[in-house]
């Protein structure tokens, strides 16, 4: 059978990446603080709780670890403008005045956040008024407040188009004159992340989160495939912590802090800090995994193995290190295993790696990792690679070279065969349009392979096409990146069509990246073969 291309198990994004909103804000995903998942609407969501957060980020070292954000949700106004058509605080939650709390986190040397919604009215059935024809006049006042960032959710939007509704918001934030990070909350109803990068800082990419398992699982299953639109200034947001609020076990918490710092999401603390267990500020102000969720590269980690709920993802950081989640969804413990050729570092023996929640640290010259991991939980590992090895001097076939890293639609990529089907080394000889090759890599849009260069080398040749093997609906593109620069570029090639020669020069390049994306028919029977590619190098 030829097959259905899935990355590893799992569906696979293919998009450019987005450009962010132009302001230098939210770099790295935001941290911070919303009352919402601990106090809903309830009274004791006010003042004093808001204050004595700010001095519980200070006291107990969670400003120190890179918590920032002090944020109120919905509840904190009148259900009525006064007559200027102005949002008023309700006098018996803010006594003093949302300004007089803001003032007091700013004191602390945090950051303050309020929300409104994208609608005439908010979420909460007390009905709260929103912001929908109210842009600019709310702004203004958000930013006379001392607003540092704004959730702007979508009820009550009276049909209004998202994209519409959500510019016209950033647009008025943006002529305050005052840097607020911009939270897009749309539930991920009109994939804001296709669209959102340039007015805002993030988007929600799911419904609200529950306090349980199943709940904070599946959020993680809809956001892990939209890896390609997160970066720095523009984020995928599976919604607010959980992590305390008593519905989940210890493990479970664990592997929602994991998975979200693993996802690049913002980490935004839902539970009442003056009520939290030593337990919970432990997993809410752990270094090493912050670490992951804050690392400047901003790239969000990718699924590379989803087996029966065995799950594994990677996610590359800036110094080259990679961090590693094994995650165990199933109701009992099991063995999950990867090897370094999955996680983009092969062939860098000896690897250091460290378990970031035990802190033990060890050597793996293996290059397979392996743990026995309880039902629901997740073993993290932060690995150093060795250096890589560089590529001989002349002109070699780049089959006979080890790659440092391999992302393949289906199966492994195979050296000097087709690509076959999932198992290694059931591919047939290289074939595109009758024309057969000794020599090459056969793979399976989407996926990529990674060669360390060392700016030693300065040319690839290589002959690209469909394999034969595919049927008539097969269509791929093929690009050649020298570092991040496109160097060469085959357009969408199909079944029917002879091999392209492409020439790449790679003069000064330290990494050579061989990619191949659908073209464009869906991604079955993407059967992509680099046929003679030779690299030369001095």
């Amino acid at each position: 059978m030829v097959g259905t291309a899935a990355l590893a198990g799992a569906s696979v994004v293919a998009a450019p990446m987005a450009a962010a909103a132009p302001d230098g804000q939210a770099l790295v995903p935001p941290m911070g603080f919303n009352n919402w998942n601990s106090t809903h609407c309830r009274a004791d969501f006010n003042e004093a709780m808001v204050k004595g957060i700010a001095d519980l980020f200070v006291s107990k070292g969670l400003k120190a670890a890179g918590y920032q954000y002090v944020n109120l949700d919905d509840c904190w106004a009148l259900p009525n403008r006064d007559a200027a058509g102005n949002l008023v605080a309700d006098p018996v939650r803010f006594p003093h005045g949302i300004k007089a709390v803001a003032d007091y986190v700013h004191d602390k040397g945090l950051k303050f956040g309020i929300y409104t919604s994208a609608g005439t009215k908010t979420c909460d059935s007390a009905g709260f008024p929103g912001a929908l024809g109210h842009e600019r006049q709310d702004a203004n006042l958000f930013a006379s407040f001392g607003v540092d960032y704004l959730k702007y959710d979508n009820c009550n939007n009276q049909g209004v188009d998202a994209k519409k509704r959500y510019t016209d918001m950033a647009n008025a934030l943006h002529d305050t004159g005052r840097p607020i990070v911009f939270s897009l909350c749309d539930w991920g109803e009109s994939k804001a992340w296709e669209w959102a990068a340039p007015i805002g800082h993030l988007w929600r990419t799911t419904g609200d989160i529950s306090d349980n398992w199943f709940s904070m699982i599946n959020i993680a299953h809809r956001n892990q495939p939209l890896a390609p639109y997160a970066g720095p200034g523009h984020w995928n947001d599976p919604d607010m912590l959980e992590v305390g609020n008593g519905g989940m076990t210890a493990a479970e918490y664990r592997t929602h802090f994991t998975l979200w710092s693993m996802m690049s999401a913002p980490l935004l603390i839902g539970t009442d800090l003056r009520k939290a267990s030593a337990e919970t500020f432990s997993v809410l102000s752990n270094p090493d995994v912050i670490a992951v969720d804050q690392d400047p590269l901003g790239k969000q980690g990718t699924v590379v193995a989803n087996s029966g709920g065995l799950v594994v993802m990677v996610k590359e950081l800036a110094n080259g290190d990679r961090a590693v989640s094994l995650t165990n969804e199933t109701g009992g413990t099991a063995t999950i295993s990867t090897t370094m050729d999955a996680l983009g570092i092969a062939n860098r023996s000896p690897y250091r790696l460290k378990d970031l929640w035990t802190k033990v640290a060890s050597t793996n010259t293996t290059g397979t990792i392996s743990a026995s991991v309880p039902s629901h939980a997740t073993v993290v590992y932060r690995i150093t690679p060795g250096p890589a090895s560089l590529p001989p001097a002349g002109t070699s076939h780049l089959s006979d070279i080890p790659w440092t890293g391999m992302l393949n639609g289906w199966g492994p990529v195979e050296k000097d065969r087709s690509n076959g089907e999932r198992a290694a080394g059931d591919g047939r000889a290289l074939t595109i349009n009758g024309t057969v090759y000794a020599k090459g890599l056969g793979a399976h849009a989407p996926g990529t392979l990674t060669y360390h260069l060392g700016a030693r080398c300065t040319r690839l040749t290589v002959d690209v096409g469909v394999d034969d093997e595919s049927t008539s609906t097969g269509s791929v593109a093929f690009r050649i990146y020298r570092d991040d620069t496109k160097v060469a570029d085959s357009g969408v090639l199909t079944t029917s069509d002879p091999a392209r020669a492409l020439t790449a020069d790679l003069t000064g390049g330290r990494t050579l990246t061989l990619a191949v994306t659908d073209g464009g028919n869906g991604i079955d029977y993407d059967h992509a073969d680099w046929a003679n590619p030779r690299l030369t190098c001095t």
